[in-house]
């Protein structure tokens, strides 16, 4: 009994349980692919990728909402986390936030979510009543949908064109979602915006050429990647940069190729802004 046993032991007992959880999202790969197609085609379209969920998952949707603008450079407005109970449910639980069906429905109505769009619904259960009407909505107005649940035929698919079902098995706390089915929902949210923004040229090999310059160390990175794109000093790369409005792509063609940025900014626009592309 988990009661019964030492420190050492309860986590043990946990770190077992986790170790299974990579197995479960390998499982569900080809569905996580599929998905990540159909949010790459919104994206690319001009649409936004819209997460929704309660408790833990919403918060999941939230922290990778947040991480995408500094991580590839996308303005706020692309992926937008939707949580019962509204941003103080981020903090602390809003009671009873997940059982209004109606209130998951107005959000997307609010939203004006469209054809363009492509909503995630993110809920361990598969049926919260917030999470459900969101869903529903967001069909109903023409949405492109999908579903990241801990369950099987969960209730919430009946709205979506995409469930990938992560099947994490009894947690350590009896239905504590936080647990395995958290950490199953977070790898699968890393490679749905990980994945999705590669695709949009937002990563040239490994490397995040789509940050911001927000602060001295995302500066200083910038500096770094585009001195290991081209081979280029760190003063010159700071001066391309510079000149470049602090965008990567656009430095890393006028170092290349020998453009302007005036012209760099053309050519990665005629190339949907990859790198790859646009350096031919």
């Amino acid at each position: 009994m988990l009661d019964a046993m030492g420190t050492l032991d309860i986590i043990r007992t946990i770190n077992s349980e986790d170790k299974t959880v990579p197995d479960v999202v390998g499982g569900a790969l080809p569905a996580i692919a599929a998905a990540v197609d159909a949010v790459t085609a919104s994206l690319r379209s001009g649409g936004r990728l819209i997460y929704v969920g309660a408790g833990t998952a919403g918060r999941l949707g939230c922290l990778d909402a947040a991480e995408c603008v500094p991580t590839f450079g996308i303005s706020p407005g692309t992926v937008i986390p939707v949580i019962a109970g509204g941003s103080r449910a981020f903090m602390s639980a809003v009671e009873g936030a997940e059982d209004c069906r109606s209130c998951g429905a107005a959000r997307m109505s609010r939203l004006k979510v469209g054809p363009a769009d492509f909503v995630m619904a993110v809920v361990a259960s598969g049926k919260a009543p917030f999470v459900l009407g969101a869903m529903e909505r967001a069909k109903g107005r023409g949405a492109g949908t999908g579903a990241i649940v801990n369950v099987r035929n969960a209730a919430v698919s009946q709205y979506c064109g995409f469930t990938i079902e992560l099947l994490v098995g009894p947690e350590v706390i009896a239905g504590s979602s936080r647990m395995k089915a958290g950490m199953a929902e977070k790898l699968v949210l890393n490679m749905i915006s990980t994945a999705a923004f590669v695709r949009l040229g937002r990563v040239y090999g490994n490397l995040m050429v789509g940050l911001k310059p927000l602060n001295s160390k995302i500066r200083e990175r910038s500096v770094r990647i585009l001195s290991t794109i081209t081979g280029s000093t760190h003063d010159e790369a700071e001066g391309a940069l510079a000149g470049a409005g602090w965008d990567i792509r656009v430095a890393s063609l006028m170092l290349l190729k020998g453009l302007e940025p005036k012209e760099a900014r053309r050519r990665l626009e005629s190339a949907q802004w990859s790198l790859r592309a646009a350096l031919g």
